[in-house]
Protein backbone atom coordinates (compact mmCIF):
# COMPACT_ATOMS: atom_id res chain seq x y z
CA UNK A 1 0.00 0.00 0.00
CA UNK A 2 2.65 2.68 0.33
CA UNK A 3 3.86 2.18 -3.12
CA UNK A 4 0.41 3.52 -3.46
CA UNK A 5 1.07 5.93 -1.72
CA UNK A 6 3.89 7.36 -3.37
CA UNK A 7 2.69 6.61 -7.05
CA UNK A 8 -0.27 9.07 -5.87
CA UNK A 9 2.26 11.23 -4.67
CA UNK A 10 3.74 11.22 -8.21
CA UNK A 11 0.66 12.12 -9.65
CA UNK A 12 -0.24 14.90 -7.31
CA UNK A 13 3.40 16.55 -8.69
CA UNK A 14 1.76 16.04 -11.59
CA UNK A 15 -1.23 18.08 -11.05
CA UNK A 16 0.51 20.88 -10.34
CA UNK A 17 1.76 21.11 -13.93
CA UNK A 18 -1.32 20.70 -15.77
CA UNK A 19 -2.59 23.53 -13.07
CA UNK A 20 -2.27 25.86 -16.10
CA UNK A 21 -3.56 24.14 -18.93
CA UNK A 22 -0.97 25.19 -21.04
CA UNK A 23 1.55 23.50 -23.63
CA UNK A 24 4.19 22.33 -21.04
CA UNK A 25 2.10 20.19 -19.59
CA UNK A 26 1.41 18.40 -22.66
CA UNK A 27 5.15 17.46 -22.87
CA UNK A 28 5.37 16.01 -19.92
CA UNK A 29 6.47 12.35 -19.39
CA UNK A 30 4.38 9.57 -17.64
CA UNK A 31 6.68 9.29 -14.94
CA UNK A 32 4.48 6.41 -13.19
CA UNK A 33 3.47 2.83 -13.80
CA UNK A 34 0.72 3.07 -12.19
CA UNK A 35 -2.74 0.54 -13.86
CA UNK A 36 -5.89 2.80 -12.30
CA UNK A 37 -7.69 -0.44 -13.67
CA UNK A 38 -5.72 -2.71 -11.26
CA UNK A 39 -5.07 0.27 -8.60
CA UNK A 40 -8.89 0.59 -6.90
CA UNK A 41 -9.26 -2.95 -5.97
CA UNK A 42 -10.61 -2.11 -2.37
CA UNK A 43 -11.80 0.00 -0.38
CA UNK A 44 -8.41 0.79 1.25
CA UNK A 45 -7.15 1.77 -2.47
CA UNK A 46 -10.08 4.62 -2.15
CA UNK A 47 -8.90 5.66 1.68
CA UNK A 48 -5.49 6.22 -0.18
CA UNK A 49 -6.49 7.94 -3.46
CA UNK A 50 -7.89 10.44 -1.36
CA UNK A 51 -5.14 11.06 0.81
CA UNK A 52 -2.84 13.05 -0.84
CA UNK A 53 -5.85 15.58 -0.98
CA UNK A 54 -4.53 16.26 2.44
CA UNK A 55 -1.40 17.41 1.85
CA UNK A 56 1.01 16.90 -1.39
CA UNK A 57 -1.69 19.15 -3.42
CA UNK A 58 -1.77 22.02 -1.31
CA UNK A 59 1.89 22.54 -0.34
CA UNK A 60 2.82 25.59 -2.64
CA UNK A 61 -0.60 27.08 -1.34
CA UNK A 62 0.06 26.22 2.41
CA UNK A 63 4.17 27.46 2.20
CA UNK A 64 3.10 30.76 0.62
CA UNK A 65 -0.45 32.23 -0.45
CA UNK A 66 -1.76 30.66 2.43
CA UNK A 67 -0.58 33.41 5.11
CA UNK A 68 0.93 36.15 2.28
CA UNK A 69 -2.99 36.92 1.54
CA UNK A 70 -4.85 35.34 4.63
CA UNK A 71 -2.76 37.49 6.55
CA UNK A 72 -0.23 39.32 4.62
CA UNK A 73 -2.68 41.45 2.31
CA UNK A 74 -4.64 42.19 5.75
CA UNK A 75 -2.21 43.82 7.36
CA UNK A 76 -1.72 40.95 10.24
CA UNK A 77 1.94 40.83 8.74
CA UNK A 78 5.05 43.27 8.23
CA UNK A 79 8.01 41.59 6.23
CA UNK A 80 9.43 44.26 5.14
CA UNK A 81 12.15 42.13 3.59
CA UNK A 82 10.44 39.63 2.19
CA UNK A 83 10.76 38.93 -1.83
CA UNK A 84 6.46 38.14 -1.60
CA UNK A 85 4.21 38.97 1.55
CA UNK A 86 5.60 42.29 1.44
CA UNK A 87 4.03 42.85 -2.08
CA UNK A 88 0.97 41.25 -1.16
CA UNK A 89 1.08 43.69 2.13
CA UNK A 90 2.05 46.84 -0.03
CA UNK A 91 -1.18 46.24 -2.99
CA UNK A 92 2.02 46.64 -5.40
CA UNK A 93 1.85 43.04 -6.54
CA UNK A 94 1.39 41.75 -10.26
CA UNK A 95 1.14 39.06 -12.19
CA UNK A 96 4.78 37.79 -11.41
CA UNK A 97 4.69 38.16 -7.86
CA UNK A 98 6.67 35.16 -6.07
CA UNK A 99 3.75 33.03 -4.19
CA UNK A 100 0.88 34.17 -6.74
CA UNK A 101 1.63 31.37 -9.10
CA UNK A 102 2.45 29.32 -6.24
CA UNK A 103 -1.00 29.50 -4.51
CA UNK A 104 -2.59 29.64 -7.78
CA UNK A 105 -1.12 26.00 -9.39
CA UNK A 106 -1.73 24.63 -5.62
CA UNK A 107 -5.08 25.36 -5.64
CA UNK A 108 -6.02 24.26 -9.64
CA UNK A 109 -3.78 20.96 -8.36
CA UNK A 110 -6.42 20.40 -5.63
CA UNK A 111 -8.89 20.91 -8.24
CA UNK A 112 -7.13 18.47 -10.69
CA UNK A 113 -6.27 15.44 -8.27
CA UNK A 114 -10.22 15.51 -7.05
CA UNK A 115 -11.20 15.50 -10.27
CA UNK A 116 -8.71 12.57 -11.08
CA UNK A 117 -10.13 11.02 -7.96
CA UNK A 118 -13.59 11.34 -8.70
CA UNK A 119 -13.77 10.12 -12.54
CA UNK A 120 -11.08 7.52 -11.43
CA UNK A 121 -13.32 6.16 -8.61
CA UNK A 122 -16.28 5.79 -11.16
CA UNK A 123 -14.55 4.35 -13.88
CA UNK A 124 -12.60 2.11 -12.57
CA UNK A 125 -13.85 1.06 -8.51
CA UNK A 126 -15.89 -2.40 -9.15
CA UNK A 127 -15.49 -5.36 -8.33
CA UNK A 128 -14.49 -5.86 -4.77
CA UNK A 129 -15.27 -2.33 -4.19
CA UNK A 130 -18.43 -1.51 -1.58
CA UNK A 131 -20.79 1.18 -2.63
CA UNK A 132 -19.81 3.00 0.41
CA UNK A 133 -16.24 3.04 -0.09
CA UNK A 134 -16.81 4.56 -3.47
CA UNK A 135 -19.77 7.29 -2.55
CA UNK A 136 -17.35 8.15 0.37
CA UNK A 137 -14.24 8.93 -1.67
CA UNK A 138 -16.30 11.32 -4.47
CA UNK A 139 -17.64 12.92 -1.64
CA UNK A 140 -14.24 13.56 0.02
CA UNK A 141 -12.65 14.68 -3.12
CA UNK A 142 -15.78 16.82 -3.60
CA UNK A 143 -14.95 18.25 -0.23
CA UNK A 144 -11.49 19.31 -1.39
CA UNK A 145 -12.87 20.73 -4.71
CA UNK A 146 -15.51 22.64 -3.61
CA UNK A 147 -13.18 24.51 -0.89
CA UNK A 148 -10.35 24.88 -3.67
CA UNK A 149 -12.78 26.94 -5.70
CA UNK A 150 -13.91 29.14 -2.95
CA UNK A 151 -10.79 30.14 -2.57
CA UNK A 152 -9.90 30.75 -6.00
CA UNK A 153 -13.55 32.60 -6.74
CA UNK A 154 -12.43 34.58 -3.36
CA UNK A 155 -8.81 35.34 -4.53
CA UNK A 156 -9.55 35.65 -8.35
CA UNK A 157 -13.08 36.31 -8.65
CA UNK A 158 -13.55 34.69 -12.70
CA UNK A 159 -12.07 31.65 -13.18
CA UNK A 160 -12.00 28.28 -15.29
CA UNK A 161 -14.23 25.67 -13.28
CA UNK A 162 -13.99 22.02 -14.67
CA UNK A 163 -14.33 18.65 -13.88
CA UNK A 164 -12.35 16.19 -15.87
CA UNK A 165 -8.62 16.83 -16.27
CA UNK A 166 -8.47 14.70 -19.20
CA UNK A 167 -10.89 16.99 -21.15
CA UNK A 168 -8.30 19.78 -21.26
CA UNK A 169 -5.24 18.20 -23.43
CA UNK A 170 -7.01 19.25 -26.49
CA UNK A 171 -8.40 22.54 -25.67
CA UNK A 172 -6.81 24.45 -22.86
CA UNK A 173 -7.68 27.81 -24.26
CA UNK A 174 -10.48 28.56 -22.14
CA UNK A 175 -12.39 31.83 -20.92
CA UNK A 176 -12.77 31.98 -17.36
CA UNK A 177 -16.44 31.16 -15.47
CA UNK A 178 -18.50 34.21 -13.98
CA UNK A 179 -17.50 34.28 -9.51
CA UNK A 180 -20.60 34.00 -9.04
CA UNK A 181 -20.60 30.55 -10.53
CA UNK A 182 -17.79 29.31 -8.88
CA UNK A 183 -19.02 29.57 -6.01
CA UNK A 184 -22.08 27.80 -6.72
CA UNK A 185 -19.98 24.96 -7.99
CA UNK A 186 -18.57 25.12 -4.64
CA UNK A 187 -22.09 24.87 -3.30
CA UNK A 188 -23.11 21.96 -4.74
CA UNK A 189 -19.75 20.09 -4.56
CA UNK A 190 -19.81 20.71 -0.21
CA UNK A 191 -23.67 20.23 -0.35
CA UNK A 192 -22.77 16.99 -1.56
CA UNK A 193 -19.88 16.38 0.34
CA UNK A 194 -23.00 16.93 3.55
CA UNK A 195 -25.47 14.45 1.67
CA UNK A 196 -22.89 11.68 1.48
CA UNK A 197 -19.72 11.86 3.91
CA UNK A 198 -20.09 9.72 6.93
CA UNK A 199 -21.17 11.31 10.33
CA UNK A 200 -17.90 10.34 11.68
CA UNK A 201 -14.46 10.78 9.96
CA UNK A 202 -12.92 7.50 8.91
CA UNK A 203 -9.74 7.85 10.46
CA UNK A 204 -8.28 10.54 12.22
CA UNK A 205 -8.02 13.77 10.53
CA UNK A 206 -10.72 12.82 7.45
CA UNK A 207 -13.26 15.40 6.76
CA UNK A 208 -16.74 13.78 7.54
CA UNK A 209 -20.45 14.98 6.78
CA UNK A 210 -20.42 18.30 9.51
CA UNK A 211 -16.91 19.35 8.01
CA UNK A 212 -18.79 20.01 4.95
CA UNK A 213 -21.47 21.74 6.73
CA UNK A 214 -19.38 23.75 8.85
CA UNK A 215 -17.16 24.61 5.00
CA UNK A 216 -20.54 25.38 3.74
CA UNK A 217 -21.09 28.24 6.37
CA UNK A 218 -18.17 29.95 5.32
CA UNK A 219 -19.16 29.93 1.37
CA UNK A 220 -22.85 30.40 2.04
CA UNK A 221 -21.45 33.75 3.17
CA UNK A 222 -19.54 34.64 0.30
CA UNK A 223 -22.65 33.79 -1.78
CA UNK A 224 -24.77 36.06 0.40
CA UNK A 225 -23.28 39.28 -0.60
CA UNK A 226 -22.87 38.37 -4.38
CA UNK A 227 -26.14 37.70 -5.03
CA UNK A 228 -29.60 39.67 -4.87
CA UNK A 229 -32.53 37.10 -3.10
CA UNK A 230 -33.41 33.54 -3.34
CA UNK A 231 -31.75 31.11 -4.76
CA UNK A 232 -28.67 31.98 -7.29
CA UNK A 233 -30.39 31.48 -11.09
CA UNK A 234 -27.82 32.52 -13.12
CA UNK A 235 -28.78 36.13 -13.49
CA UNK A 236 -29.80 37.22 -9.34
CA UNK A 237 -26.02 38.42 -9.43
CA UNK A 238 -25.08 41.48 -7.68
CA UNK A 239 -23.76 44.85 -9.27
CA UNK A 240 -23.58 47.22 -6.09
CA UNK A 241 -21.24 46.63 -4.14
CA UNK A 242 -21.88 49.32 -1.92
CA UNK A 243 -25.74 48.46 -0.94
CA UNK A 244 -25.26 47.49 2.03
CA UNK A 245 -27.03 44.17 1.79
CA UNK A 246 -26.55 40.46 1.78
CA UNK A 247 -29.22 37.84 0.66
CA UNK A 248 -30.98 36.68 3.47
CA UNK A 249 -31.65 33.36 1.54
CA UNK A 250 -27.74 32.31 1.63
CA UNK A 251 -27.46 34.32 5.32
CA UNK A 252 -30.20 31.37 6.19
CA UNK A 253 -28.45 28.47 4.83
CA UNK A 254 -24.97 30.17 6.32
CA UNK A 255 -27.49 29.70 10.09
CA UNK A 256 -28.65 26.40 8.89
CA UNK A 257 -25.07 24.93 8.27
CA UNK A 258 -23.15 26.32 11.09
CA UNK A 259 -25.84 25.22 13.36
CA UNK A 260 -25.91 21.43 12.25
CA UNK A 261 -21.87 21.51 12.59
CA UNK A 262 -22.49 23.11 15.88
CA UNK A 263 -25.51 21.42 17.65
CA UNK A 264 -24.53 17.29 15.59
CA UNK A 265 -20.95 17.25 14.70
CA UNK A 266 -18.81 15.89 17.24
CA UNK A 267 -16.39 19.29 17.56
CA UNK A 268 -15.99 21.23 21.14
CA UNK A 269 -13.59 24.04 21.72
CA UNK A 270 -9.99 23.29 23.35
CA UNK A 271 -10.33 24.47 26.70
CA UNK A 272 -6.59 26.25 26.66
CA UNK A 273 -6.36 28.49 23.47
CA UNK A 274 -2.57 27.89 22.99
CA UNK A 275 -3.29 24.09 22.67
CA UNK A 276 -4.84 24.38 19.51
CA UNK A 277 -1.06 25.27 18.27
CA UNK A 278 0.87 21.61 19.58
CA UNK A 279 2.00 19.02 17.50
CA UNK A 280 0.72 16.69 19.71
CA UNK A 281 -2.61 18.03 19.72
CA UNK A 282 -2.91 17.42 15.83
CA UNK A 283 -6.66 16.96 14.88
CA UNK A 284 -7.90 18.25 18.41
CA UNK A 285 -11.58 18.38 18.99
CA UNK A 286 -11.80 21.55 17.65
CA UNK A 287 -10.52 21.06 14.76
CA UNK A 288 -12.90 20.93 11.27
CA UNK A 289 -10.21 20.72 8.55
CA UNK A 290 -6.45 20.46 9.13
CA UNK A 291 -3.87 19.86 6.05
CA UNK A 292 -2.26 16.67 7.61
CA UNK A 293 1.39 16.95 6.94
CA UNK A 294 3.46 13.72 7.41
CA UNK A 295 6.51 13.98 10.35
CA UNK A 296 9.80 13.19 9.54
CA UNK A 297 12.62 14.98 7.41
CA UNK A 298 12.03 15.58 3.64
CA UNK A 299 15.16 13.65 2.89
CA UNK A 300 12.52 10.57 4.55
CA UNK A 301 9.64 11.70 3.39
CA UNK A 302 10.33 13.53 -0.01
CA UNK A 303 9.09 16.94 -0.56
CA UNK A 304 5.79 17.87 -0.79
CA UNK A 305 4.42 16.19 2.52
CA UNK A 306 5.76 18.44 4.96
CA UNK A 307 5.06 21.62 6.75
CA UNK A 308 7.05 23.96 6.05
CA UNK A 309 5.08 27.76 7.53
CA UNK A 310 7.74 27.18 10.53
CA UNK A 311 10.16 27.89 8.67
CA UNK A 312 8.68 31.22 7.49
CA UNK A 313 7.30 32.33 10.85
CA UNK A 314 10.60 31.16 12.80
CA UNK A 315 12.98 33.60 13.60
CA UNK A 316 16.33 31.79 14.63
CA UNK A 317 17.74 28.10 14.78
CA UNK A 318 16.55 28.51 18.75
CA UNK A 319 13.01 28.13 18.06
CA UNK A 320 12.60 25.72 14.56
CA UNK A 321 14.85 23.65 12.64
CA UNK A 322 17.96 25.13 10.78
CA UNK A 323 16.14 27.00 8.16
CA UNK A 324 14.91 30.23 9.10
CA UNK A 325 13.60 32.94 7.15
CA UNK A 326 11.29 34.81 10.02
CA UNK A 327 13.29 37.18 11.43
CA UNK A 328 11.83 40.09 9.86
CA UNK A 329 8.16 38.31 9.47
CA UNK A 330 6.69 40.25 12.24
CA UNK A 331 2.80 40.74 13.63
CA UNK A 332 2.14 44.24 12.13
CA UNK A 333 1.91 47.49 14.08
CA UNK A 334 -2.17 47.32 13.50
CA UNK A 335 -2.70 44.03 14.64
CA UNK A 336 0.03 44.70 17.80
CA UNK A 337 -2.21 47.38 18.56
CA UNK A 338 -5.42 45.90 18.35
CA UNK A 339 -4.15 42.83 20.59
CA UNK A 340 -3.45 45.68 23.23
CA UNK A 341 -6.44 47.46 22.69
CA UNK A 342 -4.52 50.69 22.25
CA UNK A 343 -5.10 53.78 20.62
CA UNK A 344 -3.09 54.34 17.49
CA UNK A 345 -1.62 57.45 17.54
CA UNK A 346 -2.68 59.36 14.25
CA UNK A 347 -6.21 58.42 15.83
CA UNK A 348 -7.41 56.14 13.06
CA UNK A 349 -8.36 53.14 15.35
CA UNK A 350 -9.25 53.41 18.15
CA UNK A 351 -9.05 50.11 20.13
CA UNK A 352 -8.45 51.36 23.57
CA UNK A 353 -11.82 53.32 23.34
CA UNK A 354 -13.48 50.78 21.85
CA UNK A 355 -12.49 47.97 23.96
CA UNK A 356 -11.30 49.47 27.13
CA UNK A 357 -13.59 46.98 28.71
CA UNK A 358 -11.22 44.14 27.67
CA UNK A 359 -7.86 43.71 29.36
CA UNK A 360 -5.47 42.80 27.13
CA UNK A 361 -3.63 40.90 29.75
CA UNK A 362 -5.98 38.58 30.49
CA UNK A 363 -6.42 37.70 26.74
CA UNK A 364 -5.32 33.82 26.47
CA UNK A 365 -4.85 34.05 22.51
CA UNK A 366 -2.20 36.77 22.63
CA UNK A 367 0.98 35.10 23.94
CA UNK A 368 0.58 31.72 21.60
CA UNK A 369 -0.34 33.99 19.00
CA UNK A 370 2.51 37.04 19.22
CA UNK A 371 6.16 36.07 20.43
CA UNK A 372 6.83 39.47 22.54
CA UNK A 373 9.36 40.90 24.63
CA UNK A 374 9.40 38.90 27.65
CA UNK A 375 7.11 36.15 26.58
CA UNK A 376 7.77 33.12 28.02
CA UNK A 377 8.09 29.93 26.10
CA UNK A 378 9.03 26.67 28.19
CA UNK A 379 8.30 23.95 25.22
CA UNK A 380 11.20 25.89 23.39
CA UNK A 381 14.43 25.27 24.10
CA UNK A 382 13.54 22.92 26.55
CA UNK A 383 17.11 21.74 27.48
CA UNK A 384 18.01 24.61 28.72
CA UNK A 385 14.96 25.71 30.50
CA UNK A 386 12.81 27.53 28.19
CA UNK A 387 12.68 30.42 26.20
CA UNK A 388 11.89 34.09 26.83
CA UNK A 389 11.65 36.28 24.13
CA UNK A 390 14.15 38.92 23.86
CA UNK A 391 16.11 37.58 26.45
CA UNK A 392 17.30 33.82 25.46
CA UNK A 393 17.83 35.92 22.27
CA UNK A 394 17.84 39.34 20.84
CA UNK A 395 14.35 40.41 20.02
CA UNK A 396 13.65 41.21 16.38
CA UNK A 397 14.01 44.95 15.49
CA UNK A 398 11.02 44.84 12.80
CA UNK A 399 8.25 43.66 15.26
CA UNK A 400 6.97 41.30 17.81
CA UNK A 401 7.13 38.15 15.91
CA UNK A 402 4.54 35.11 15.13
CA UNK A 403 4.42 32.26 17.30
CA UNK A 404 1.50 30.67 15.65
CA UNK A 405 3.39 27.43 13.84
CA UNK A 406 6.41 28.47 15.64
CA UNK A 407 6.86 25.05 17.71
CA UNK A 408 10.45 24.15 18.51
CA UNK A 409 13.22 22.35 17.22
CA UNK A 410 13.88 18.21 16.71
CA UNK A 411 15.99 18.51 20.44
CA UNK A 412 12.46 19.97 21.88
CA UNK A 413 9.43 17.94 20.48
CA UNK A 414 11.49 15.12 18.64
CA UNK A 415 9.66 15.11 15.45
CA UNK A 416 10.38 18.72 14.17
CA UNK A 417 13.08 18.33 11.04
CA UNK A 418 14.58 21.43 8.83
CA UNK A 419 11.15 22.60 6.99
CA UNK A 420 9.03 19.77 8.27
CA UNK A 421 7.80 21.02 12.04
CA UNK A 422 4.70 18.39 11.51
CA UNK A 423 2.19 20.41 12.96
CA UNK A 424 -1.06 20.46 10.65
CA UNK A 425 -2.51 23.60 9.28
CA UNK A 426 -5.86 24.69 10.65
CA UNK A 427 -7.85 25.33 7.18
CA UNK A 428 -11.19 25.14 9.60
CA UNK A 429 -11.80 24.84 13.59
CA UNK A 430 -14.94 25.12 15.33
CA UNK A 431 -14.18 28.84 16.73
CA UNK A 432 -14.73 29.90 13.04
CA UNK A 433 -18.24 28.41 12.44
CA UNK A 434 -19.30 30.14 15.85
CA UNK A 435 -18.61 33.50 14.91
CA UNK A 436 -19.98 32.33 10.66
CA UNK A 437 -23.20 31.97 12.64
CA UNK A 438 -23.24 34.98 14.28
CA UNK A 439 -22.30 36.67 10.95
CA UNK A 440 -24.85 35.21 9.46
CA UNK A 441 -27.19 36.06 12.37
CA UNK A 442 -26.17 39.56 12.13
CA UNK A 443 -27.25 39.74 8.51
CA UNK A 444 -27.82 42.87 6.98
CA UNK A 445 -28.51 44.69 10.36
CA UNK A 446 -26.11 46.90 12.38
CA UNK A 447 -26.76 45.11 15.30
CA UNK A 448 -28.00 42.07 16.72
CA UNK A 449 -28.98 40.33 20.22
CA UNK A 450 -29.97 37.12 18.57
CA UNK A 451 -29.78 34.30 21.66
CA UNK A 452 -28.33 31.70 19.65
CA UNK A 453 -25.63 33.85 18.02
CA UNK A 454 -24.60 35.64 21.52
CA UNK A 455 -24.39 32.20 23.07
CA UNK A 456 -21.82 31.23 20.24
CA UNK A 457 -19.96 34.22 20.21
CA UNK A 458 -19.55 34.31 23.42
CA UNK A 459 -17.86 30.82 23.83
CA UNK A 460 -15.08 31.82 21.91
CA UNK A 461 -14.61 35.05 24.09
CA UNK A 462 -15.30 32.88 27.37
CA UNK A 463 -12.05 30.62 25.73
CA UNK A 464 -10.06 33.45 25.27
CA UNK A 465 -10.62 35.16 29.14
CA UNK A 466 -12.68 38.28 27.41
CA UNK A 467 -16.17 39.42 29.07
CA UNK A 468 -19.41 38.42 27.56
CA UNK A 469 -21.29 41.31 25.30
CA UNK A 470 -25.13 41.47 25.18
CA UNK A 471 -24.96 42.35 21.37
CA UNK A 472 -22.59 41.91 18.56
CA UNK A 473 -22.41 44.75 15.88
CA UNK A 474 -19.82 44.45 12.99
CA UNK A 475 -16.94 46.51 14.47
CA UNK A 476 -17.87 43.91 17.45
CA UNK A 477 -17.38 40.67 15.11
CA UNK A 478 -14.48 42.06 13.32
CA UNK A 479 -12.23 42.57 16.08
CA UNK A 480 -13.17 39.28 17.41
CA UNK A 481 -12.41 37.28 14.15
CA UNK A 482 -9.19 39.09 13.39
CA UNK A 483 -7.83 38.25 16.61
CA UNK A 484 -9.05 34.63 17.14
CA UNK A 485 -8.09 34.04 13.83
CA UNK A 486 -4.69 36.15 13.36
CA UNK A 487 -2.11 34.02 10.95
CA UNK A 488 -4.25 31.27 10.23
CA UNK A 489 -5.00 32.95 6.68
CA UNK A 490 -8.81 33.81 7.09
CA UNK A 491 -8.85 37.28 7.72
CA UNK A 492 -8.08 38.75 4.36
CA UNK A 493 -11.48 36.92 3.72
CA UNK A 494 -13.68 38.21 6.23
CA UNK A 495 -13.03 41.46 4.58
CA UNK A 496 -13.35 40.81 1.09
CA UNK A 497 -16.75 39.29 2.27
CA UNK A 498 -17.88 42.65 4.01
CA UNK A 499 -16.44 44.16 0.39
CA UNK A 500 -19.06 42.10 -1.19
CA UNK A 501 -21.77 44.78 0.19
CA UNK A 502 -19.72 47.55 1.93
CA UNK A 503 -16.65 47.77 -0.85
CA UNK A 504 -15.75 51.54 -0.20
CA UNK A 505 -15.82 51.23 3.69
CA UNK A 506 -13.72 48.21 3.35
CA UNK A 507 -11.30 50.09 0.74
CA UNK A 508 -11.10 52.75 3.48
CA UNK A 509 -10.12 50.43 6.13
CA UNK A 510 -7.63 49.11 4.70
CA UNK A 511 -5.99 52.26 3.17
CA UNK A 512 -5.83 53.67 7.36
CA UNK A 513 -4.15 50.83 8.29
CA UNK A 514 -0.55 51.59 9.35
CA UNK A 515 1.01 49.29 6.30
CA UNK A 516 4.71 47.90 6.45
CA UNK A 517 6.19 50.04 9.41
CA UNK A 518 8.64 48.30 11.90
CA UNK A 519 8.88 48.55 15.62
CA UNK A 520 10.77 47.71 18.34
CA UNK A 521 11.27 47.11 21.92
CA UNK A 522 12.57 50.07 23.86
CA UNK A 523 13.70 48.59 27.16
CA UNK A 524 13.63 51.85 28.84
CA UNK A 525 10.03 53.06 27.51
CA UNK A 526 9.12 49.24 28.41
CA UNK A 527 7.11 49.35 25.48
CA UNK A 528 6.89 48.59 21.60
CA UNK A 529 7.78 52.11 19.61
CA UNK A 530 6.91 52.27 16.13
CA UNK A 531 9.56 53.74 13.75
CA UNK A 532 9.93 57.28 13.18
CA UNK A 533 9.29 56.74 9.14
CA UNK A 534 6.04 55.05 7.98
CA UNK A 535 6.22 51.61 5.76
CA UNK A 536 7.76 52.50 2.10
CA UNK A 537 6.75 51.20 -1.20
CA UNK A 538 2.74 51.15 0.23
CA UNK A 539 0.30 51.63 -2.83
CA UNK A 540 -3.36 53.02 -1.62
CA UNK A 541 -6.08 50.02 -1.74
CA UNK A 542 -8.64 50.68 -4.47
CA UNK A 543 -11.55 48.45 -5.51
CA UNK A 544 -9.83 46.53 -8.07
CA UNK A 545 -6.92 45.33 -5.60
CA UNK A 546 -9.83 43.25 -3.77
CA UNK A 547 -8.76 40.64 -6.25
CA UNK A 548 -5.54 39.37 -7.38
CA UNK A 549 -4.02 39.35 -11.14
CA UNK A 550 -4.47 36.42 -12.74
CA UNK A 551 -0.34 34.94 -12.76
CA UNK A 552 1.41 35.89 -15.64
CA UNK A 553 2.84 32.69 -16.61
CA UNK A 554 -0.96 31.54 -17.04
CA UNK A 555 -2.35 34.24 -19.53
CA UNK A 556 0.50 33.53 -21.63
CA UNK A 557 0.05 30.08 -21.73
CA UNK A 558 -4.01 30.71 -21.92
CA UNK A 559 -4.97 34.18 -23.31
CA UNK A 560 -8.15 33.42 -22.96
CA UNK A 561 -8.36 33.77 -19.17
CA UNK A 562 -8.24 37.69 -19.75
CA UNK A 563 -12.04 37.19 -22.14
CA UNK A 564 -15.29 37.72 -20.88
CA UNK A 565 -16.30 35.36 -18.09
CA UNK A 566 -19.03 33.28 -18.84
CA UNK A 567 -21.64 31.35 -17.55
CA UNK A 568 -21.15 27.61 -16.70
CA UNK A 569 -23.42 24.84 -17.47
CA UNK A 570 -25.21 23.54 -14.47
CA UNK A 571 -27.33 20.46 -14.83
CA UNK A 572 -29.67 19.63 -11.90
CA UNK A 573 -29.13 20.03 -8.56
CA UNK A 574 -28.12 16.65 -6.68
CA UNK A 575 -28.83 17.66 -3.58
CA UNK A 576 -31.82 19.77 -3.02
CA UNK A 577 -31.21 22.38 -0.16
CA UNK A 578 -34.70 22.47 1.34
CA UNK A 579 -34.09 18.81 2.27
CA UNK A 580 -30.24 19.19 3.31
CA UNK A 581 -31.18 20.34 6.83
CA UNK A 582 -34.02 18.12 7.54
Amino acid sequence: MRNKIKYLGLLAVGAVAFAGCGEDFLEQENTTSLNMATFFDSDDAISEATATLYNYVWNSFNGKLYYSMGDGRANNITAQWSNYIKYFTNFNDDGTTEGLYDGWSALYSVVAQSNNVINNVQKYAVGSVSPEAVTQGIAEARFMRGTAYWYLASLWGNVVLYENTGDLVNNYLLAPHRQADVFEFAIRDLEYAAKYLPSSSSAAGRVNKYSAYAMLSRVYLSMAGITTSEQYNGSNIKTDFNDGQRNAYYLDLAKKSASTAIEKGPYKLMDNFADLFKIENNNCAEDIFQLQWIAGSTSANGWGCNQDITAFFGWSTMVSDETNWGGATCCSWDLYAEFHRLDTEDGLFNFGTLYADENPALDKRLQPTIAEYGNSYPEINVKNGGYIYGKTESASTNGANIKKYVVGTHDDNGVSYKQSSAINTHMMRLAEVYLNYADAALGNNSTTDDATALEYFNKVRERAGMPAVSQISYEKLRHEYRLETAFEGQYWYFLVRRAYGHQQEVVNYLNAQDRNRTYKYVEADGKYVQSENPGSGVFPADAGRLLLRYPDTETAKNPALNNAAGAYPFGDREVDEATLFD
